[in-house]
């Protein structure tokens, strides 16, 4: 079955950087785009970025354009997250999901499989 794991999340002070990862198994990574979403607590799920399955086109929300890098790794079935310049605002569990739609992958209702969550402290 298909599974999702993400990792490298922590308790960071406002200013430094994290990088998470989300290991796939169970599909064919290459045929899906991949995305990361974050909730934090009192608030519902929201995008965060996503990355195309092939073309490598890239999707953010504008709270992290400039500050977050999305990637993926075919090879390895690996999706990061980098995040610099982290605020106490992007505190939140951070989830990966998996997805066949094609154009702005940005919507949580197009998501068909997610990981855990990894939770992102990030303090002042």
């Amino acid at each position: 079955q298909v599974q999702l794991v993400e990792s490298g999340g922590g308790l960071v002070q406002a200013g430094v950087s994290l990088r998470l990862s989300c290991a796939a198994s169970g599909l064919t990574f290459d045929n899906y785009a991949m995305g990361w979403f974050r909730q934090a607590p009192g608030k519902e799920r929201e995008f965060v970025s996503a990355i195309s399955a092939r073309r490598g086109q890239l999707y953010y929300a504008e709270s992290v354009r400039g500050r977050f890098t999305i990637s993926r790794d075919n090879a390895k079935r690996t999706v990061y997250l980098q995040m610099n310049n982290l605020t106490p605002e992007d505190t939140a569990v951070y989830y990966c999901g998996v997805t066949r739609v094609v154009a702005m992958p940005i919507k949580e209702g197009y998501y068909d499989y997610w990981g855990q969550g990894t939770q992102v402290t990030v303090s002042s």
